[in-house]
Protein backbone atom coordinates (compact mmCIF):
# COMPACT_ATOMS: atom_id res chain seq x y z
CA UNK A 1 0.00 0.00 0.00
CA UNK A 2 1.35 3.43 -0.94
CA UNK A 3 1.94 6.10 1.69
CA UNK A 4 -1.02 8.08 0.34
CA UNK A 5 -3.33 5.07 0.34
CA UNK A 6 -2.36 4.28 3.93
CA UNK A 7 -3.08 7.88 4.98
CA UNK A 8 -6.50 7.83 3.34
CA UNK A 9 -7.35 4.47 4.95
CA UNK A 10 -6.49 5.74 8.44
CA UNK A 11 -9.20 6.65 10.95
CA UNK A 12 -7.67 10.09 11.30
CA UNK A 13 -5.21 12.34 9.54
CA UNK A 14 -4.78 15.97 8.53
CA UNK A 15 -5.49 17.73 5.27
CA UNK A 16 -2.08 19.41 5.46
CA UNK A 17 -0.35 16.02 5.39
CA UNK A 18 -2.55 14.79 2.54
CA UNK A 19 -1.71 17.89 0.50
CA UNK A 20 2.02 17.35 1.07
CA UNK A 21 1.80 13.75 -0.12
CA UNK A 22 -0.25 14.76 -3.17
CA UNK A 23 2.48 17.27 -4.03
CA UNK A 24 5.06 14.48 -3.90
CA UNK A 25 3.05 12.07 -6.05
CA UNK A 26 1.58 14.50 -8.61
CA UNK A 27 3.60 17.74 -8.35
CA UNK A 28 2.59 19.10 -11.77
CA UNK A 29 -1.16 18.48 -11.47
CA UNK A 30 -3.17 21.67 -11.11
CA UNK A 31 -4.52 22.15 -7.58
CA UNK A 32 -6.38 25.49 -7.75
CA UNK A 33 -7.42 27.45 -10.83
CA UNK A 34 -9.08 30.86 -10.81
CA UNK A 35 -11.68 31.83 -13.40
CA UNK A 36 -9.16 34.39 -14.69
CA UNK A 37 -6.73 31.60 -15.61
CA UNK A 38 -4.32 32.07 -12.69
CA UNK A 39 -3.36 28.62 -11.38
CA UNK A 40 -1.04 26.72 -9.05
CA UNK A 41 0.16 23.13 -9.21
CA UNK A 42 0.18 20.84 -6.21
CA UNK A 43 3.91 21.46 -5.75
CA UNK A 44 3.44 25.23 -5.87
CA UNK A 45 0.39 25.14 -3.61
CA UNK A 46 2.16 22.93 -1.06
CA UNK A 47 5.17 25.28 -1.02
CA UNK A 48 2.90 28.30 -0.62
CA UNK A 49 1.08 26.66 2.30
CA UNK A 50 4.46 25.96 3.92
CA UNK A 51 5.45 29.61 3.58
CA UNK A 52 2.16 30.64 5.25
CA UNK A 53 2.67 28.19 8.12
CA UNK A 54 6.28 29.31 8.61
CA UNK A 55 5.22 32.98 8.61
CA UNK A 56 2.57 32.31 11.26
CA UNK A 57 5.15 30.56 13.44
CA UNK A 58 7.61 33.43 12.89
CA UNK A 59 4.93 35.85 14.11
CA UNK A 60 4.33 33.83 17.26
CA UNK A 61 0.84 32.56 16.34
CA UNK A 62 0.45 29.45 18.46
CA UNK A 63 -1.39 26.18 17.68
CA UNK A 64 -4.99 26.53 18.81
CA UNK A 65 -5.09 30.27 18.11
CA UNK A 66 -7.11 31.66 15.20
CA UNK A 67 -6.50 33.97 12.28
CA UNK A 68 -9.39 35.82 10.62
CA UNK A 69 -9.90 36.24 6.89
CA UNK A 70 -12.52 38.33 5.09
CA UNK A 71 -12.13 38.44 1.31
CA UNK A 72 -13.36 37.07 -1.98
CA UNK A 73 -12.03 33.67 -3.08
CA UNK A 74 -8.47 33.63 -4.42
CA UNK A 75 -5.37 31.45 -4.52
CA UNK A 76 -3.78 33.38 -1.61
CA UNK A 77 -7.00 32.84 0.40
CA UNK A 78 -6.87 29.09 -0.28
CA UNK A 79 -3.16 28.92 0.56
CA UNK A 80 -3.71 30.87 3.78
CA UNK A 81 -6.37 28.36 4.84
CA UNK A 82 -4.17 25.31 4.19
CA UNK A 83 -1.04 26.93 5.62
CA UNK A 84 -2.78 27.93 8.85
CA UNK A 85 -4.09 24.39 9.28
CA UNK A 86 -0.58 23.03 8.79
CA UNK A 87 0.62 25.28 11.63
CA UNK A 88 -2.20 24.07 13.88
CA UNK A 89 -3.89 27.48 13.63
CA UNK A 90 -7.67 27.66 13.22
CA UNK A 91 -9.15 29.79 10.45
CA UNK A 92 -12.11 32.11 11.04
CA UNK A 93 -13.54 32.91 7.57
CA UNK A 94 -15.87 35.93 7.62
CA UNK A 95 -18.40 36.98 4.98
CA UNK A 96 -17.52 40.34 3.35
CA UNK A 97 -21.26 41.08 3.25
CA UNK A 98 -21.25 41.39 7.06
CA UNK A 99 -21.70 44.83 8.56
CA UNK A 100 -18.56 46.73 9.62
CA UNK A 101 -19.42 46.31 13.28
CA UNK A 102 -20.08 42.59 12.85
CA UNK A 103 -16.72 42.07 11.10
CA UNK A 104 -14.87 43.82 13.92
CA UNK A 105 -16.87 41.85 16.47
CA UNK A 106 -16.10 38.48 14.90
CA UNK A 107 -12.37 39.26 14.61
CA UNK A 108 -12.36 40.20 18.29
CA UNK A 109 -14.48 37.19 19.29
CA UNK A 110 -12.11 34.63 17.75
CA UNK A 111 -9.10 36.42 19.29
CA UNK A 112 -7.29 36.80 15.95
CA UNK A 113 -4.09 38.81 16.05
CA UNK A 114 -3.81 38.69 12.25
CA UNK A 115 -6.63 39.78 9.93
CA UNK A 116 -6.35 38.94 6.21
CA UNK A 117 -8.53 40.96 3.86
CA UNK A 118 -8.75 42.56 0.42
CA UNK A 119 -9.45 46.09 -0.78
CA UNK A 120 -13.19 45.63 -1.09
CA UNK A 121 -13.56 44.51 2.50
CA UNK A 122 -11.27 47.25 3.79
CA UNK A 123 -13.48 49.86 2.18
CA UNK A 124 -16.58 48.34 3.77
CA UNK A 125 -15.14 48.03 7.30
CA UNK A 126 -13.57 51.48 7.61
CA UNK A 127 -16.15 52.77 10.14
CA UNK A 128 -15.28 49.96 12.56
CA UNK A 129 -11.50 49.42 12.81
CA UNK A 130 -10.50 45.83 13.38
CA UNK A 131 -8.27 45.21 16.44
CA UNK A 132 -5.69 43.13 14.59
CA UNK A 133 -2.68 43.46 12.29
CA UNK A 134 -3.99 43.71 8.73
CA UNK A 135 -2.53 41.81 5.76
CA UNK A 136 -3.79 42.41 2.22
CA UNK A 137 -4.29 39.17 0.30
CA UNK A 138 -4.60 41.13 -2.95
CA UNK A 139 -1.46 43.17 -2.34
CA UNK A 140 -3.44 46.41 -2.06
CA UNK A 141 -2.59 49.28 0.26
CA UNK A 142 -5.15 48.23 2.89
CA UNK A 143 -2.51 46.33 4.86
CA UNK A 144 0.86 44.65 4.59
CA UNK A 145 1.16 42.91 1.24
CA UNK A 146 0.59 39.16 1.52
CA UNK A 147 3.61 38.34 -0.66
CA UNK A 148 5.87 40.47 1.55
CA UNK A 149 4.41 38.94 4.73
CA UNK A 150 5.05 35.36 3.59
CA UNK A 151 8.13 33.52 4.81
CA UNK A 152 10.90 33.34 2.16
CA UNK A 153 10.66 30.85 -0.71
CA UNK A 154 11.70 27.39 0.41
CA UNK A 155 10.76 28.03 4.06
CA UNK A 156 9.19 25.11 5.93
CA UNK A 157 7.34 25.21 9.26
CA UNK A 158 8.31 23.35 12.40
CA UNK A 159 6.24 20.14 12.77
CA UNK A 160 3.07 20.50 14.85
CA UNK A 161 1.12 17.69 16.49
CA UNK A 162 -2.55 18.09 15.57
CA UNK A 163 -5.16 15.88 17.26
CA UNK A 164 -8.74 15.14 16.19
CA UNK A 165 -10.21 17.63 18.70
CA UNK A 166 -7.87 20.42 17.62
CA UNK A 167 -9.84 23.40 16.17
CA UNK A 168 -9.85 23.44 12.38
CA UNK A 169 -11.99 26.49 11.71
CA UNK A 170 -14.44 28.84 13.38
CA UNK A 171 -17.36 29.51 11.07
CA UNK A 172 -19.70 32.24 12.17
CA UNK A 173 -23.43 31.80 11.84
CA UNK A 174 -25.09 34.20 9.42
CA UNK A 175 -26.37 36.42 12.18
CA UNK A 176 -29.74 36.74 10.42
CA UNK A 177 -31.45 36.04 13.76
CA UNK A 178 -29.06 37.88 16.07
CA UNK A 179 -25.36 38.11 16.98
CA UNK A 180 -23.28 35.63 14.94
CA UNK A 181 -21.97 32.65 16.93
CA UNK A 182 -18.59 31.09 16.20
CA UNK A 183 -19.02 27.41 15.34
CA UNK A 184 -15.80 25.56 16.21
CA UNK A 185 -15.20 22.59 13.92
CA UNK A 186 -12.40 20.15 14.61
CA UNK A 187 -9.80 18.42 12.43
CA UNK A 188 -11.49 15.13 13.26
CA UNK A 189 -14.85 16.44 12.04
CA UNK A 190 -13.38 17.62 8.73
CA UNK A 191 -11.53 14.33 8.25
CA UNK A 192 -14.86 12.49 8.47
CA UNK A 193 -16.27 14.84 5.82
CA UNK A 194 -13.45 14.25 3.39
CA UNK A 195 -13.53 10.54 2.91
CA UNK A 196 -17.26 10.16 2.63
CA UNK A 197 -16.42 11.57 -0.79
CA UNK A 198 -14.89 8.31 -2.01
CA UNK A 199 -18.36 6.95 -2.69
CA UNK A 200 -19.30 9.89 -4.90
CA UNK A 201 -16.21 10.21 -7.08
CA UNK A 202 -13.84 12.53 -5.21
CA UNK A 203 -11.22 9.79 -5.06
CA UNK A 204 -10.71 9.88 -8.84
CA UNK A 205 -9.04 13.24 -9.55
CA UNK A 206 -12.20 15.35 -9.80
CA UNK A 207 -12.42 18.82 -11.32
CA UNK A 208 -14.74 20.82 -9.06
CA UNK A 209 -16.22 24.17 -10.07
CA UNK A 210 -17.09 26.27 -7.01
CA UNK A 211 -18.92 29.56 -7.34
CA UNK A 212 -19.98 29.81 -3.71
CA UNK A 213 -17.48 31.60 -1.42
CA UNK A 214 -14.62 30.06 0.55
CA UNK A 215 -15.98 31.58 3.76
CA UNK A 216 -19.04 29.33 3.53
CA UNK A 217 -19.24 25.80 4.90
CA UNK A 218 -21.26 25.01 1.75
CA UNK A 219 -18.08 25.50 -0.30
CA UNK A 220 -15.67 23.85 2.11
CA UNK A 221 -17.53 20.51 2.08
CA UNK A 222 -16.57 20.25 -1.61
CA UNK A 223 -13.28 22.18 -1.60
CA UNK A 224 -11.38 19.97 0.86
CA UNK A 225 -12.53 16.58 -0.52
CA UNK A 226 -11.47 17.68 -4.02
CA UNK A 227 -7.93 18.49 -2.88
CA UNK A 228 -7.73 15.37 -0.71
CA UNK A 229 -8.74 13.36 -3.78
CA UNK A 230 -5.95 14.87 -5.85
CA UNK A 231 -8.32 16.88 -8.01
CA UNK A 232 -8.48 20.44 -9.29
CA UNK A 233 -10.61 23.20 -7.77
CA UNK A 234 -11.81 25.92 -10.15
CA UNK A 235 -12.82 29.00 -8.15
CA UNK A 236 -15.14 31.84 -9.13
CA UNK A 237 -15.15 35.07 -7.14
CA UNK A 238 -18.85 35.62 -7.88
CA UNK A 239 -21.51 33.55 -9.58
CA UNK A 240 -22.53 34.47 -13.11
CA UNK A 241 -24.62 32.07 -15.20
CA UNK A 242 -22.83 32.44 -18.55
CA UNK A 243 -19.35 32.51 -17.02
CA UNK A 244 -20.18 29.44 -14.94
CA UNK A 245 -21.31 27.51 -18.03
CA UNK A 246 -18.22 28.57 -19.98
CA UNK A 247 -15.90 27.41 -17.18
CA UNK A 248 -17.75 24.11 -16.74
CA UNK A 249 -17.40 23.38 -20.46
CA UNK A 250 -13.78 24.56 -20.81
CA UNK A 251 -12.40 22.73 -17.75
CA UNK A 252 -14.46 19.57 -18.32
CA UNK A 253 -15.83 19.90 -14.79
CA UNK A 254 -16.83 16.66 -13.04
CA UNK A 255 -18.20 17.98 -9.73
CA UNK A 256 -19.91 21.15 -8.57
CA UNK A 257 -21.64 22.60 -5.54
CA UNK A 258 -24.50 25.05 -6.10
CA UNK A 259 -27.29 26.45 -3.96
CA UNK A 260 -30.92 26.17 -5.18
CA UNK A 261 -31.21 29.73 -6.49
CA UNK A 262 -28.15 29.12 -8.68
CA UNK A 263 -29.66 25.92 -10.08
CA UNK A 264 -32.83 27.85 -10.87
CA UNK A 265 -30.93 30.60 -12.69
CA UNK A 266 -29.01 28.04 -14.72
CA UNK A 267 -32.17 26.18 -15.70
CA UNK A 268 -33.85 29.46 -16.70
CA UNK A 269 -31.02 30.59 -18.98
CA UNK A 270 -32.09 30.21 -22.63
CA UNK A 271 -28.69 28.88 -23.73
CA UNK A 272 -28.19 26.30 -20.97
CA UNK A 273 -28.72 23.29 -23.25
CA UNK A 274 -26.18 24.56 -25.79
CA UNK A 275 -23.22 24.03 -23.45
CA UNK A 276 -21.36 20.71 -23.28
CA UNK A 277 -21.62 19.55 -19.67
CA UNK A 278 -21.20 15.86 -20.49
CA UNK A 279 -18.16 15.55 -18.20
CA UNK A 280 -20.32 16.10 -15.10
CA UNK A 281 -20.29 13.17 -12.69
CA UNK A 282 -21.94 14.65 -9.62
CA UNK A 283 -23.73 17.83 -8.65
CA UNK A 284 -24.34 18.84 -5.03
CA UNK A 285 -26.74 21.17 -3.28
CA UNK A 286 -27.24 22.35 0.28
CA UNK A 287 -27.99 25.43 2.42
CA UNK A 288 -31.57 26.24 1.35
CA UNK A 289 -34.85 24.52 0.41
CA UNK A 290 -34.57 22.79 -2.99
CA UNK A 291 -37.96 22.21 -4.61
CA UNK A 292 -38.90 18.82 -6.03
CA UNK A 293 -39.80 20.46 -9.34
CA UNK A 294 -36.37 22.07 -9.69
CA UNK A 295 -34.56 18.85 -8.72
CA UNK A 296 -36.54 17.02 -11.39
CA UNK A 297 -35.63 19.57 -14.05
CA UNK A 298 -31.93 19.40 -13.14
CA UNK A 299 -32.02 15.60 -13.40
CA UNK A 300 -33.71 15.73 -16.80
CA UNK A 301 -31.47 18.33 -18.39
CA UNK A 302 -28.04 17.96 -16.77
CA UNK A 303 -26.00 14.79 -16.98
CA UNK A 304 -24.65 13.13 -13.83
CA UNK A 305 -25.95 12.47 -10.36
CA UNK A 306 -27.59 15.00 -8.06
CA UNK A 307 -26.96 14.87 -4.30
CA UNK A 308 -28.71 17.06 -1.76
CA UNK A 309 -27.30 17.45 1.75
CA UNK A 310 -29.38 18.53 4.70
CA UNK A 311 -27.51 19.39 7.87
CA UNK A 312 -25.99 22.21 9.86
CA UNK A 313 -22.59 23.85 10.03
CA UNK A 314 -22.68 22.80 13.70
CA UNK A 315 -22.66 19.18 12.53
CA UNK A 316 -24.77 16.57 14.24
CA UNK A 317 -26.90 14.62 11.82
CA UNK A 318 -26.87 14.87 8.05
CA UNK A 319 -29.43 13.56 5.59
CA UNK A 320 -28.42 12.72 2.04
CA UNK A 321 -30.76 12.47 -0.94
CA UNK A 322 -29.25 10.68 -3.92
CA UNK A 323 -31.86 12.26 -6.17
CA UNK A 324 -30.82 10.30 -9.27
CA UNK A 325 -31.41 7.04 -7.39
CA UNK A 326 -34.72 8.05 -5.78
CA UNK A 327 -36.73 10.10 -8.30
CA UNK A 328 -39.90 9.37 -6.32
CA UNK A 329 -38.46 11.06 -3.20
CA UNK A 330 -37.55 14.46 -4.60
CA UNK A 331 -39.88 16.16 -2.10
CA UNK A 332 -37.63 14.91 0.73
CA UNK A 333 -34.07 15.65 1.87
CA UNK A 334 -33.21 11.96 1.93
CA UNK A 335 -32.26 9.53 4.66
CA UNK A 336 -29.72 9.84 7.49
CA UNK A 337 -26.14 9.38 6.30
CA UNK A 338 -24.38 6.19 7.46
CA UNK A 339 -23.46 6.49 11.13
CA UNK A 340 -25.75 9.49 11.65
CA UNK A 341 -28.55 9.29 14.22
CA UNK A 342 -31.39 11.68 13.41
CA UNK A 343 -34.53 11.88 15.53
CA UNK A 344 -37.59 14.10 15.90
CA UNK A 345 -38.74 15.58 19.20
CA UNK A 346 -41.85 17.44 20.34
CA UNK A 347 -42.09 20.68 22.32
CA UNK A 348 -41.42 18.78 25.55
CA UNK A 349 -38.29 17.10 24.22
CA UNK A 350 -39.91 13.69 23.73
CA UNK A 351 -39.24 11.61 20.63
CA UNK A 352 -42.02 11.26 18.07
CA UNK A 353 -42.51 8.49 15.53
CA UNK A 354 -42.78 8.25 11.71
CA UNK A 355 -45.42 10.50 10.18
CA UNK A 356 -45.42 12.87 13.17
CA UNK A 357 -43.97 16.37 12.82
CA UNK A 358 -41.17 17.29 15.21
CA UNK A 359 -37.97 19.27 15.61
CA UNK A 360 -35.00 17.57 13.96
CA UNK A 361 -32.04 16.67 16.21
CA UNK A 362 -28.92 14.83 15.11
CA UNK A 363 -25.78 13.11 16.31
CA UNK A 364 -22.71 11.79 14.46
CA UNK A 365 -18.93 11.76 14.46
CA UNK A 366 -19.12 15.12 12.65
CA UNK A 367 -20.14 17.46 15.45
CA UNK A 368 -18.80 20.88 16.40
CA UNK A 369 -16.69 21.29 19.51
CA UNK A 370 -19.17 23.99 20.53
CA UNK A 371 -19.80 27.70 20.04
CA UNK A 372 -16.62 29.68 20.59
CA UNK A 373 -16.69 31.16 24.09
CA UNK A 374 -20.46 30.55 24.36
CA UNK A 375 -21.03 27.58 26.65
CA UNK A 376 -24.56 28.82 27.29
CA UNK A 377 -25.46 28.77 23.59
CA UNK A 378 -23.82 25.36 23.17
CA UNK A 379 -26.04 24.03 25.95
CA UNK A 380 -29.15 25.57 24.33
CA UNK A 381 -28.29 23.82 21.06
CA UNK A 382 -27.95 20.41 22.73
CA UNK A 383 -30.66 17.80 23.33
CA UNK A 384 -29.87 14.82 25.56
CA UNK A 385 -31.53 11.55 24.63
CA UNK A 386 -33.05 9.14 27.18
CA UNK A 387 -29.88 7.04 26.96
CA UNK A 388 -27.72 10.10 27.76
CA UNK A 389 -26.36 10.91 24.29
CA UNK A 390 -25.89 14.50 23.11
CA UNK A 391 -27.63 15.63 19.90
CA UNK A 392 -27.49 18.98 18.08
CA UNK A 393 -30.86 20.74 17.83
CA UNK A 394 -31.34 22.00 14.27
CA UNK A 395 -34.29 24.32 14.82
CA UNK A 396 -35.84 22.73 11.72
CA UNK A 397 -39.16 20.91 11.69
CA UNK A 398 -39.83 17.78 9.66
CA UNK A 399 -41.28 14.29 9.53
CA UNK A 400 -40.07 10.85 8.46
CA UNK A 401 -42.07 8.77 6.00
CA UNK A 402 -42.49 5.01 6.16
CA UNK A 403 -39.28 4.51 4.13
CA UNK A 404 -37.15 6.61 6.47
CA UNK A 405 -36.93 9.66 4.17
CA UNK A 406 -37.14 13.03 5.89
CA UNK A 407 -39.48 15.73 4.62
CA UNK A 408 -38.37 19.17 5.74
CA UNK A 409 -41.19 21.47 6.77
CA UNK A 410 -39.75 24.75 8.05
CA UNK A 411 -37.50 26.42 10.53
CA UNK A 412 -39.15 26.08 13.93
CA UNK A 413 -38.99 29.85 14.41
CA UNK A 414 -40.74 30.37 11.05
CA UNK A 415 -43.76 28.23 11.93
CA UNK A 416 -46.89 30.36 12.17
CA UNK A 417 -49.39 29.80 14.98
CA UNK A 418 -52.72 31.24 13.88
CA UNK A 419 -55.77 30.82 16.05
CA UNK A 420 -54.03 27.95 17.85
CA UNK A 421 -53.25 26.08 14.62
CA UNK A 422 -49.73 25.40 13.33
CA UNK A 423 -49.16 26.69 9.78
CA UNK A 424 -46.02 25.64 7.92
CA UNK A 425 -44.94 28.32 5.42
CA UNK A 426 -43.42 25.64 3.18
CA UNK A 427 -46.89 24.21 2.53
CA UNK A 428 -48.11 27.58 1.27
CA UNK A 429 -44.90 28.25 -0.67
CA UNK A 430 -45.34 24.93 -2.47
CA UNK A 431 -48.82 25.97 -3.63
CA UNK A 432 -47.58 29.43 -4.66
CA UNK A 433 -44.87 27.80 -6.78
CA UNK A 434 -47.53 26.13 -8.93
CA UNK A 435 -48.99 29.48 -10.06
CA UNK A 436 -47.66 30.32 -13.55
CA UNK A 437 -46.96 33.95 -12.64
CA UNK A 438 -44.87 33.17 -9.55
CA UNK A 439 -41.09 33.18 -10.00
CA UNK A 440 -40.32 32.73 -6.30
CA UNK A 441 -42.21 33.23 -3.06
CA UNK A 442 -41.77 33.23 0.70
CA UNK A 443 -44.41 33.22 3.42
CA UNK A 444 -43.96 34.77 6.87
CA UNK A 445 -46.16 35.21 9.90
CA UNK A 446 -47.17 38.74 10.89
CA UNK A 447 -49.11 39.96 13.95
CA UNK A 448 -52.89 39.68 13.85
CA UNK A 449 -55.36 41.01 16.42
CA UNK A 450 -57.86 38.29 15.53
CA UNK A 451 -55.56 35.26 15.21
CA UNK A 452 -52.29 36.12 16.95
CA UNK A 453 -50.42 35.57 13.70
CA UNK A 454 -51.49 35.35 10.07
CA UNK A 455 -49.57 34.36 6.91
CA UNK A 456 -48.44 36.94 4.34
CA UNK A 457 -46.74 35.99 1.07
CA UNK A 458 -43.96 37.95 -0.61
CA UNK A 459 -43.86 37.12 -4.32
CA UNK A 460 -41.55 37.89 -7.23
CA UNK A 461 -43.85 37.65 -10.23
CA UNK A 462 -43.60 37.69 -14.00
CA UNK A 463 -45.80 39.59 -16.42
CA UNK A 464 -48.92 41.53 -15.45
CA UNK A 465 -49.76 39.46 -12.38
CA UNK A 466 -52.47 40.41 -9.91
CA UNK A 467 -51.63 39.86 -6.21
CA UNK A 468 -55.28 39.36 -5.29
CA UNK A 469 -55.68 36.73 -8.01
CA UNK A 470 -52.65 34.87 -6.68
CA UNK A 471 -54.01 35.06 -3.13
CA UNK A 472 -57.35 33.65 -4.28
CA UNK A 473 -55.56 30.90 -6.21
CA UNK A 474 -53.73 29.77 -3.07
CA UNK A 475 -56.63 30.15 -0.65
CA UNK A 476 -58.80 28.01 -2.89
CA UNK A 477 -56.31 25.15 -2.51
CA UNK A 478 -55.48 25.25 1.22
CA UNK A 479 -57.33 24.69 4.45
CA UNK A 480 -59.32 27.47 6.08
CA UNK A 481 -56.74 28.03 8.81
CA UNK A 482 -53.92 28.32 6.23
CA UNK A 483 -55.36 31.08 4.08
CA UNK A 484 -53.10 33.96 3.11
CA UNK A 485 -54.05 37.35 4.50
CA UNK A 486 -52.09 39.22 1.84
CA UNK A 487 -49.79 38.85 -1.16
CA UNK A 488 -47.11 41.51 -1.64
CA UNK A 489 -44.97 41.81 -4.76
CA UNK A 490 -41.19 42.28 -4.54
CA UNK A 491 -38.57 42.48 -7.26
CA UNK A 492 -36.65 39.59 -5.67
CA UNK A 493 -36.51 37.84 -2.32
CA UNK A 494 -33.69 38.99 -0.02
CA UNK A 495 -31.07 36.25 0.30
CA UNK A 496 -27.86 35.54 2.19
CA UNK A 497 -24.56 34.90 0.40
CA UNK A 498 -25.46 31.19 0.15
CA UNK A 499 -28.98 31.68 -1.09
CA UNK A 500 -31.04 31.46 2.09
CA UNK A 501 -34.15 33.63 2.08
CA UNK A 502 -33.86 36.26 4.80
CA UNK A 503 -37.35 36.06 6.26
CA UNK A 504 -36.48 38.46 9.05
CA UNK A 505 -36.03 41.18 6.42
CA UNK A 506 -39.44 40.35 4.95
CA UNK A 507 -41.07 40.66 8.38
CA UNK A 508 -39.31 44.00 8.88
CA UNK A 509 -40.57 45.16 5.47
CA UNK A 510 -44.13 44.34 6.50
CA UNK A 511 -43.73 46.08 9.87
CA UNK A 512 -42.72 49.31 8.12
CA UNK A 513 -46.07 49.36 6.27
CA UNK A 514 -48.44 46.91 7.97
CA UNK A 515 -51.79 46.05 6.47
CA UNK A 516 -54.42 48.50 7.60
Amino acid sequence: MSTLAAMIAADYGTIGDILRERARETPERLAVVMETGEAVTYAQFDALADRVAAALQRDGIQPGEAVAVCALSSIPYAALFLGALRAGVAVAPIAPSSTPGAIAGMVADCGARLFFLDAGVAEAQKPAPVPARQIALDGSAVGEAFDAWLAPEGATPAPVEIGPKHPFNIIYSSGTTGTPKGIVQSHGMRWKHIFVGDTIGYAHAPVSLLSTPLYSNTTLVCFFPTLAGGGTVVLMKKFDVVRYLELAQTHRVTHTMLVPVQYRRLMEHPDFDRYDLSSTRMKFCTSAPFSAELKGEVLRRWRGGLVEYFGMTEGGGTCILMAHEHPDKLHTVGRPAPGHDIRLIDEDGREVGPGVVGEIVGRSASMMNGYHGRADKTAEATWTSPEGLSFIRTGDVGRFDEDGFLTLMDRKKDMIISGGFNIYPSDLEAVLATHPAVVEAAVVGVPSDAWGETPVAFVAARGQADPEAIRAFVNDKVGKTQRLAEVRFVDALPRSHIGKVLKRELRETWQKSPTT
